[in-house]
């Protein structure tokens, strides 16, 4: 009987970890009290890991990789953004356990990519009862991410906005930061796409991105799919003002495409080759500098938590905290 008992624990046991950094929550205690009554009321038995833990990187995928290998019913919810995200998705790879989003970052781009709400209560709903579904990772010199990866000028907007800004001004901080960059000169960069001849651009930066929009909504990359095996690129090549401007007028809804100042491809494998070092970046957190980019596409690898179609009527209305 003491076997069954065993048995019949592993095969019942459903546990919910929270990944979470508190940046940008206001009331850490409150909301993750919410957090363990919501779990409690779905029969799942609640952990907290993440910076508000204690955890460093290293430790937390430890933690994170043990977790998902563990027996019975798993669920991983990410409460931050782009970034947090980003530190679970390696651990959860086509390991079946699916991942929940609490936005709670700058951008939020992943989570505005699948229509996921920012509230509380009704994140926790989605979570917990909606809907599966199966989406691509794009993988940078070995790192999974899940929105964007640049090389050039969108990392160099990235490194040299201030924290203040990001955190008092959220998306439009980089849109400030990004004034100071309009002047800077192009550089000589190749782009191979699924191994195919070398694209020779003098270009300001290129983009490689899973998603097609950027901080604030703005369609970079429009027709992005989560789950089509591609990766979109972007080239961008503006110069001057007028440059910057034409690219501007197109991106916030113009009907003609700068061809002299962004092109567009897809592709699966792409290899992006600088002449010198520059700064470098995946989902809006900057890696080392480097003259390359290499970027491939786990196709469905992650699965994710969805809302359900707005039919259903599902979603909970309850109230939040630390909004």
């Amino acid at each position: 009987m003491p076997g069954l008992a065993r048995v019949l624990f592993t095969i019942l046991t459903r546990e919910v970890a929270f990944v979470i950094n508190p940046v940008r929550i206001r009331r850490v205690d409150a909301f993750k009290n919410r957090c363990r009554e919501v779990a409690a009321s779905n029969g799942w038995e609640p952990q907290f890991m993440g910076t508000e833990a204690g955890e460093t990187s290293p430790q937390l995928q430890s933690h994170l990789s043990r977790f998902v290998a563990g027996s019975g019913d798993r669920l991983v919810f990410a409460v931050g953004g782009d970034g947090t995200v980003r530190a679970c998705v390696h651990a959860l790879a086509y390991s079946g356990v699916a991942l929940a989003i609490i936005p709670r970052g700058t951008a939020n781009l992943f989570a505005h990519a699948l229509d996921l709400p920012s509230k509380l209560g009704q994140a926790l709903a989605v979570g917990f009862g909606g809907d599966e579904r199966r989406v691509d990772l794009a993988v940078a010199d070995g790192s999974p991410f899940v929105a964007m990866a640049g090389i050039g000028l969108d990392a160099a907007v990235v490194r040299s906005t201030p924290r203040m800004l990001k955190d008092h001004l959220g998306w439009v901080g980089y849109g400030v930061g990004a004034l100071a960059h309009l002047g800077s000169s192009t550089k000589e960069m190749t782009v191979r796409l699924d191994g195919g001849e070398l694209l020779r651009r003098r270009a300001q930066s290129v983009v490689v991105g899973n998603i097609g929009i950027l901080p604030g909504g703005f369609a970079l990359l429009p027709g992005a799919c989560l789950d089509d095996g591609l990766l979109d690129v972007g080239i961008l090549m503006p110069r001057g003002f007028l440059g910057w401007a034409s690219l501007a007028r197109w991106m916030v809804g113009g009907k003609h495409h700068p061809e002299r100042h962004f092109e567009r491809y897809t592709a699966s494998n792409v290899e992006v080759t600088a002449a010198a070092d520059l700064p470098r970046e995946l989902d809006g957190d900057i890696i080392a500098p480097g003259r390359s980019l290499v970027v491939n596409v786990w196709h469905r690898a992650l699965l994710v938590r969805a809302p359900r179609p707005a039919s259903d009527g599902n979603i909970d209305r309850d109230r939040a905290v630390g909004e």
